[in-house]
């Protein structure tokens, strides 16, 4: 079968920082080739790829907007350049396109389509986060948003932790940057003291902080999330 054009995965960095000094040469070369962008923000994408390509045309770019009011009906019309033989971009607000992103729409798309996709190399905080916090990276699951209504989210915590003890398994997940703190507290408070708890907030920035501990440490050193992205792991051992 013939392939379609080719739809390209373009990392971006995961705070206000450089993007050369997070990212490979190889992202700034494609993004030079690349007119078409499928993008969560158009703002915020046009100042990425003036930061990386300063010398680039902002009048010729042209941007599909994928997020959470896009209605999926629009999705397959977002890749007809690519079914003419044109290379388009898809762009995640920060880290790597798919992955706790909107983005997979695209890519199942783009397959199901026949068109070829080329991820590129980026920094996904899921996974620097894990590299970094000392627990199991061969098994482990990234679960997203937990419950926010209190009784639902100790359920959740509750049996996360049992999963990682049954399965030895490091549970990943995620909060909104302003309710970091709260969430910090739950977990603490909630999970079994020597249950081990990585907190690692603004990754590759230069106020980044990682830390792995207990529960019951945590409780006696607390630290400021509040509006900073985090990524929270847990493993009961």
């Amino acid at each position: 079968m013939k392939s379609e054009g080719n739809l390209y995965l373009i990392p971006c960095t995961l705070g206000d920082n450089e993007p050369l000094e997070v990212l490979p040469i190889t992202v700034k070369e494609a993004i030079e080739q690349l007119t078409v962008f499928i993008v969560e923000n158009e703002k915020t994408a046009r100042r990425f790829i003036k930061r990386i390509t300063p010398e680039k045309s902002q009048p010729s770019l042209q941007f599909f907007i994928l997020n959470k009011h896009t209605d999926p009906s629009e999705l397959p019309a977002f890749l007809a350049p690519c079914l003419n033989g044109e290379k388009i971009g898809l762009l995640s607000e920060a880290g790597c396109p798919g992955i706790a992103d909107p983005g997979a729409d695209i890519v199942k798309i783009a397959h199901e389509k026949n068109i070829k996709v080329t991820p590129l190399v980026g920094p996904s905080s899921i996974l620097l986060a894990l590299m970094s916090s000392g627990m199991n990276g061969q098994s482990f699951a990234f679960n997203g948003y937990l419950p926010i209504d209190k009784n639902e989210r100790r359920n959740e915590l509750k049996r996360l932790e049992r999963l990682s003890f049954e399965k030895k398994q490091s549970q990943i997940f995620i909060e909104t940057p302003y309710r970091n703190n709260k969430m910090l507290e739950d977990i603490s408070a909630i999970l079994g003291g020597n249950t081990n708890i990585c907190v690692a907030c603004d990754i590759t920035l230069s106020t980044e902080f990682i830390k792995t501990q207990s529960a019951n440490s945590w409780k006696k050193n607390m630290v400021d999330l509040h509006k900073r992205p985090t990524i929270f792991i847990i493993h009961k051992s």
